[in-house]
């Protein structure tokens, strides 16, 4: 078989050589198609439409690998999807060991049902990869929250230390958003649909054959018909065809893309807390990684990268897939042959970032002391929201606030702490002891509920039977 321009994934490497990858590559494809055929002609063979003998004969031959697919996908130019090419070499193979078999090939099928099929089949086999991975970041991450449950660190916003705030409660953030993207996708994976409709959604070509057989009870046939297909194939049972009934594309699409945002948050917040200059967490070292092609002395964050990478190409994406559901009459004239590469692409980059961030937090090492560090950059400057609230039944809040502001424009100014500042201001010293000013700006008591809301993230988490 020829190989030439196959794509390893040179220029996608968050998820070269990955289980999703080898999930979504072309002999995948190929192999879903297959199994949609051979599912297809099992639950007529079911329904008393087709023997079983040549039911068993077409599933045999499908389950083999022996159509050349680099044929395949250069003849799809001419029918502008590759089922028709496939149906043609299915019934080929069939044929060279059993010409009566070879009739019930694709019989009253069209290339969308088969095409539509595969791609929801790919999809859950996909996701199914995907939320293991998921499964083993949240593990991870659970850990680190409650290793680190109360280990303080400095709370930053728009891009400048705010108040303390505690890494246990950034990895416990870190672990809801994974949960409510796993949530997501497991709930779409149950709802992915078998397609079935004929050539324009009416399924009057396999009811056709149905009448021809003298299948029992053809009134109910094509309802019996759709159940079956969705068994044999292991998906979903559509109510009615979804040909350019679009929606669990687009639900799939939304999945994904709030997955992959919730893992490029986590890798965002890696790449900010690595920096030299902060030191934070680093993470887990491999030979090789990070090295830079210039610069000896650099460790980069590549699998933070990686993952930030597909972050920000899938939403574009999936839009792809969402601009697909404006598809016209009962089949579509391009929309839906433009939903099968950005629908691959998504699962391949969320299904990479999805493996490696599990790497990625499995092996994250966190740096208390370089946190502590940090945080007395500022020192008690990052305590002045809790002075103002406190001084502020004495004084009113609007003075509490201008009191705070000067004493810490001050402290700035003269590399005094806050405290010693507001102990000189009357003030604040005819309300508070210079002790008890200074115990105000002790970082350590002052991280509000963030121990109770790690705490209630891993109640959560261990109730959902992780």
């Amino acid at each position: 078989m020829e190989t030439a321009g196959l794509d390893a994934g040179l220029l996608s490497p968050v998820r070269a050589g990955s289980a999703v990858e080898r999930a979504t590559d072309d002999a995948a494809w190929l192999r879903a198609l297959l199994d949609a055929e051979a599912a297809l002609v099992r639950a007529q063979a079911r329904l008393g439409v087709v023997p079983m003998e040549a039911a068993g004969m077409i599933g045999k031959v499908a389950g083999e690998d022996g159509l050349d697919l680099v044929s395949l996908a250069r003849r799809s130019r001419e029918t502008a999807n590759p089922v028709v090419a496939l149906v043609e070499d299915l019934t080929a193979a069939v044929a060279a060991v059993d010409a009566d078999a070879a009739e019930y090939v694709h019989r009253g099928s069209t290339s969308q049902d088969i095409m539509d099929t595969a791609a929801m089949l790919v999809a859950h086999r996909a996701v199914g990869l995907i939320l293991a991975d998921l499964g083993r970041a949240a593990a991870a991450v659970a850990r680190l929250a409650a290793r680190h449950r109360d280990t303080l660190m400095p709370g930053r916003t728009l891009t400048q230390q705010a108040v303390p705030t505690t890494f246990g409660l950034k990895a416990a953030g870190w672990l809801h958003a994974l949960m409510e993207a796993e949530e997501r996708l497991r709930r779409v994976r149950l709802s992915l649909p078998a397609e079935l409709g004929g050539a324009a959604g009416t399924l009057a070509g396999y009811v056709e054959y149905a009448r021809i057989a003298a299948a029992p009870d053809p009134e109910s046939y094509p309802e019996r018909l759709m159940a079956a297909f969705a068994a044999e194939v292991g998906l979903a049972e559509p109510v009615v065809p979804w040909h350019v009934l679009r929606v669990p594309l687009a639900d799939l699409a939304a999945a994904l893309t709030v997955t992959s945002g919730v893992l490029g948050k986590i890798a965002v917040d890696v790449q900010s807390l690595s920096r030299t200059e902060v030191a934070e967490v680093a993470e887990p070292a491999a030979p090789g990684r990070g090295v830079s092609s210039a610069m000896p002395h650099k460790r980069n964050p590549v699998l933070a990268t990686l993952v930030r990478s597909a972050a920000l190409q899938v939403p574009m994406l999936a839009a792809t897939l969402h601009q697909c559901m404006a598809a016209e009459d009962e089949r579509p004239a391009g929309a839906w042959h433009a939903e099968w590469q950005p629908l691959r692409e998504c699962l391949r980059l969320v299904g990479g970032a999805a493996a490696v961030t599990a790497e990625l937090a499995e092996g994250l090492t966190a740096f208390p002391e370089r946190m502590r560090a940090n945080l007395e950059l500022t020192g008690s400057l990052m305590v002045t929201e809790r002075a103002a609230a406190v001084l502020a039944p004495a004084l009113g809040k609007a003075a509490a606030k201008r009191l705070l502001a000067r004493a810490s424009a001050a402290a700035a100014a003269t590399g005094r702490s806050v405290a010693e500042v507001l102990a000189e201001e009357p003030e604040a010293s005819a309300h508070l002891t210079r002790g008890e000013l200074a115990g105000l700006f002790d970082p350590a008591a002052y991280t509000g509920a963030a121990g109770t809301l790690v705490d209630r993230v891993l109640r959560w988490y261990e109730a959902d039977g992780q």
